[in-house]
This record gives C-alpha cells, structure tokens and sequence, in this order.
C-alpha cells in the first residue's frame, strides 16, 4: 500500500509521514525529492530548475515507488508537494495500473496556519527568536513564495481526499489517514513536550544546505 501525503511546503507532510512511520511498524518512508535532488546534482547549475519538470524524476519515482511496494512488505509513505495533477497522475497512474493499492492526500490549512508552521521549521524558529516576530523567513521564503498557488491548486477535485489540518495535532492527521486507509497505528504515547522535540528534531534533519 502506498501514501502519497501530498500538501504545501510547511504543511506538515514530511512530519505526519515520521508520525505514521513511528506508530506503524513495518513501514518506511520513500522521499520522491530525494530522486529530484540526485538529478540536479548530475545537471550543470544552469540548468537546473524544477525538478518535477523532468520527465526522468517523474518515471525515477515511479519506478522507485513500484520497487518498494513489490518488494517491501509494510506501507510505503511518500510525503511530496505535487500541484499539477497531470504530473501526480502520471507518476500514481501506473503504480495502480501495476496493481498497486494507492491512497493519495491532500494536507491543508490556511495560510496563516501554514505561514507560522514555516517559521517555525529548522532554523526558523531560531530566526524570529534572533531577529524579531517579523525576521525573514529565508530558507523558507521560496515555500512561501509557492504557497498562495498550492493552496488554490490543493483543494481542485483532482487532488483526491483533502484534509484541513489547522486545529489538528500531527499525531491526529495520522490517526486520520490511517483510520481511511484501514491501517492499524500503535498509540501515540508522547506527551507535549516529548513530541514538540520529536518535531523539532525531524525539521532538523530536513533541513538542505545545498
């Protein structure tokens, strides 16, 4: 079975995809951005751009994802932003064709909700601390830059189940996405603080430098 745990940058897809992973034994964590970093590390600076616009990440992920789903026998978790449904399908399409059972979500909030989640991701939090309520976001600021259009191109009927996650704790998306895909997750057994850490290290180890 594969997740694809879709959403803005900042929405909380790479952090309820270590929530599921945590609470679901036997799963693992598939990154398609990863893919999509390799191939801008084989292309001239130039020319690199959008990763997605590769028609080699699209059929990489595909076929990364169909390897894992064949030969690794728990759920496949793939947290990725993908706002043009062609591409999505493109990728998710033959995966089905192969067999494959496929649930696909969309991670949403406002934008304020989503705006103060970036601030506080990796170093941002850091940043307002340092620079005021108002420092610039700058790693984070190309995701916001995208995040007026991923919101609008997020809730199209394309994007299958959408899920409104502002008042809801990552722990409760979880619960959610594994109550609609019949998966069974251990308790959640951290308190506040043990799970804001848990967070807090996860953006940490998100963080690129290149």
């Amino acid at each position: 079975m594969l997740l694809w745990i879709n959403g803005p940058f900042g929405g909380g897809k790479t952090q309820t995809a270590h929530e599921l992973h945590r609470r679901l034994p036997g799963s693992v964590i598939c990154d398609p951005e990863h893919v999509g970093f390799g191939l801008h590390r084989m292309t001239p600076p130039g020319l690199r751009g959008d990763f997605q616009e590769f028609a080699a990440w699209r059929h990489g992920v595909t076929e990364v994802l169909d390897l894992a789903l064949n030969e690794h026998p728990g759920p496949v978790l793939a947290p990725m932003t993908v706002t043009d449904p062609d591409r999505l399908a493109e990728i998710l399409d033959p995966l089905r064709e192969r067999g494959h059972q496929v649930h696909h979500f969309a991670l949403l909030a406002e934008r304020a909700t989503v705006v103060g989640r970036l601030r506080e991701r990796g170093f941002g939090h850091l940043l307002r601390v340092v620079g005021g309520k108002d420092a610039p976001l700058r790693r984070e600021s190309w995701a916001l830059a995208k995040l007026d259009h991923c919101l609008e191109q997020l809730q199209r009927p394309q994007f299958a189940e959408q899920l409104w996650t502002d008042r809801l704790t990552v722990a409760q998306v979880a619960d959610h996405l594994a109550a609609a895909t019949a998966l069974r997750l251990l308790p959640n057994t951290d308190s506040a603080l043990r799970g804001r850490l848990r967070r807090t290290l996860t953006g940490l180890k998100h963080i690129r430098f290149d």
